[in-house]
């Protein structure tokens, strides 16, 4: 996998809804200039791993991972914006204060050097599950799990921990 500390974020443009369910594009360098920001990834709105345990460690300690300074907690996944914002809905992301961001070309997750595929349960060029923190747009910490079915170093505890 190739996040390391240290690694500064490549610029991309990813995608979210506005309130009225317009899609708009996102700079990333813009969104984490200046900032202490905590990204988690992961490989798809509404799959297993993503739903039951991921999404949820991150709606548990969101609130605490911003009272250690973090500015923002992002999720990101390779899905379109319309898919990813509803699925976020449903798992509590605006009631938590995530902002939920589409990479639905996998070309930030690819730039990451993240990206996997598993065609025999239908993923294709979806993210590994990681997350990060990054202060002004630099990696200060990766925990990324080995299978996408794993849900260890990458919960939102592991990163609570780690603040």
């Amino acid at each position: 996998m190739g996040l390391e500390v240290g690694m500064k974020m490549p610029e991309a443009t990813l995608l979210t809804l506005t309130d009225d369910g317009a899609p708009v594009e996102v700079s990333l360098h813009e969104k984490l200039a200046g900032r202490k920001v905590v990204i988690f990834a992961l490989p798809g709105a509404h799959t297993g791993t993503c739903s039951t345990a991921h999404f949820p460690s991150f709606t548990r300690t969101a609130s605490a991972i911003r009272d250690k300074g973090v500015d923002e907690v992002i999720c990101l996944a390779v899905n379109d914006p319309f898919v990813l914002s509803a699925w976020g809905h449903a798992l509590g992301s605006a009631d938590a204060g995530i902002t939920m961001l589409a990479d639905p070309e996998t070309k930030l997750t690819g730039e990451l050097g993240m990206a996997f595929s598993a065609p025999q349960v239908g993923l294709i060029a979806r993210s590994h599950r990681y997350a990060i923190i990054v202060d002004d747009g630099a990696i200060t910490h990766v925990g990324a799990d080995d299978s996408p079915g794993t849900c260890d170093l990458s919960a939102g505890e592991r990163i609570l921990e780690a603040l």
